[in-house]
């Protein structure tokens, strides 16, 4: 069964979510035409460094990045390197810290300098489910109705859910139960209680659904090769509504 989180774990989850709020920030002035992902990568090294916090992602299952940095087709685990972004570039930026054995958890895609229609329109939709969904992580409740917000919203509009990947529950450990599937139907899984802690992600295409890993072992693609976007908060269900832990990176 989920854990059900006090006040001071909430206290202090909220305080590495505030490191990766910071780290978010600090990417979106950096983000520009030119910039290697490697360069967004030590700029988040250091940034999550000085709030006395470590990287989440680095070294997890030996992943090799402090962020997971995604361009254009890139769905997830992106590892930063020598890649230079372009004008017209989707720069889908995740972030994780670690502060005094509490996990955070966002993610971002920012638009590099001027983007087309469609691309505008990708991020746009999943940016909105991401919201969607957060609005029906509610107590009474269950997981799959925040599943199914995002599927009905993203395919309303003409555009995939990737399947592959969940967003998760998130605490003590990174990943934690339950789940939380891009898609599904109303009224399964568990039931949403006050305080627990979810890690809600929206990570769509303007194709297919399906995907496949590069030769890194890492990055995950769009078998299709179509635009991604991938928008994540990690929030805290309370009495009267849910509260978003990593506001203010949107």
């Amino acid at each position: 069964m989920i854990d059900l989180k006090s006040t001071e774990q909430i206290r202090k989850i909220a305080a590495a979510s505030e490191i990766v709020v910071e780290v978010i920030k600090r990417l979106k002035q950096e983000a520009r035409a030119g910039v290697k992902t490697k360069e967004l990568d030590r700029i988040a090294s250091d940034t999550i460094k000085a709030g006395g916090a470590t990287a989440a992602f680095l070294g997890y299952r030996g992943f090799p990045g402090s962020i997971c940095a995604c361009v254009n087709e890139e769905v997830v685990h992106g590892i930063p390197g020598d890649k230079a972004l372009k004008d017209g570039d989707l720069l889908s930026i995740d972030v994780g810290t670690k502060k005094a054995g509490y996990f955070s958890d966002a993610a971002v895609t920012f638009e590099i300098g001027k983007i087309g229609s469609k691309a505008a329109q990708l991020v746009k939709v999943a940016r909105e489910a991401l919201y969607k969904a957060i609005d029906a992580a509610t107590i009474g409740n269950r997981v799959s109705d925040i599943s199914f917000a995002i599927q009905d919203y993203v395919e309303g509009h003409g555009l995939s859910v990737i399947r592959e990947f969940v967003g998760h529950g998130i605490g003590t450990e990174l990943h934690e139960d339950p789940p939380i599937p891009n898609y599904g139907q109303k009224g399964m899984g568990p039931a949403i209680k006050e305080g627990m802690i979810f890690a809600i992600e929206t990570m769509i295409s303007a194709g297919g659904w399906q995907v496949e890993v590069l030769d890194d072992g890492w990055t995950a693609v769009t078998k299709d090769r179509s635009l991604t976007a991938h928008f994540e908060h990690t929030i805290a269900v309370t009495e009267s509504r849910p509260v978003i832990l990593t506001d203010g990176i949107m």
